[in-house]
């Protein structure tokens, strides 16, 4: 189906952002790959991907906190590879702290990564998509974009924007071949997930497990997480024909969360 567009993922080293990647690669996306990691393991990951697809799969180390390097980062990448078909914004971090204890500087650092990093994807990636007719934007919100937890007032704000953001690049390209939309996963057990777990047992008490039944409890009427596979085969249906007409979403995978 994408056969040879390229993709570019931000945060893909690791857990939704990985998924989403392989199922990219699957459906024959060219694939570049974004984020922090052990140097070794990311190139055992960038080759698996291309033995794997079959695809050409290429690394970029750009800092998304920064906007030069992601600027830097789209140019080479128009130079090397050729314009950007499909963005998925996905990189993102986590601070938890009542707002009165809140560091600045961990405000600053989690707007900056999970949602200026999108405007900067978006601005330099939208022009060429444009000149071409055809492009997919998927910005990777949460729950938290559609509704608040306490104790993350940056996250939620972060994500909040990045619905927002989502609706006006929606707005902007709505009679082009561009779309915009956001996927809005509830609990997923990806790395950062999991050290919210970890720290929930050491600070209640609680057996991993525990702390784990409690977490999605609290919130996720399922009782089950979300899988980083799930988000990868939405990405692709917001790729396909399918979702010509899909502009502008907040597209909820919380296993009823929201609907509560």
């Amino acid at each position: 189906m994408l056969n040879g567009k390229l993709a570019l993922i931000t945060g893909s080293t690791s857990g939704i952002g990985l998924a989403i990647a392989r199922a990219l690669a699957a459906q024959h996306a060219r694939i570049i790959l974004n984020g922090f990691g052990d140097p070794a393991e990311i190139e055992r990951i960038r080759a698996e991907i291309a033995q794997q697809s079959g695809v050409e799969v290429h690394y970029e180390s750009a800092d998304m906190s920064r906007a030069g390097d992601i600027e830097a980062m789209i140019s080479r990448i128009h130079a090397r590879h050729g314009a950007i078909d499909v963005l998925v914004n996905n990189a993102g971090i986590q601070h938890v702290a009542p707002i009165e204890s809140f560091p600045a500087e961990r405000w600053d650092s989690v707007i900056a990564i999970n949602l200026s990093s999108a405007f900067h994807t978006i601005r330099c990636a939208l022009p060429a998509m444009r000149e071409r007719g055809w492009g997919r934007i998927i910005n990777i919100a949460s729950a938290h974009g559609l509704v608040a937890s306490a104790e993350k007032v940056a996250y939620v704000a972060a994500k909040h924007g990045i619905v927002g953001v989502t609706k006006v690049v929606a707005l902007e390209t709505a009679r082009t071949g561009v779309t915009c939309n956001a996927i809005c996963p509830g609990w997923v057990l990806t790395p950062l997930v999991q050290k919210q777990i970890d720290a929930r047992a050491a600070a209640g008490g609680l057996t991993v497990d525990q702390a784990r039944v409690g977490l999605l409890a609290e919130k996720q009427p399922s009782h089950e997480f979300v899988t980083p596979e799930q988000l990868g085969e939405i990405a692709v249906f917001l790729c396909s024909p399918a979702a010509n007409q899909v502009r502008g979403a907040a597209w909820t995978v919380d296993g009823g969360w929201t609907a509560q």
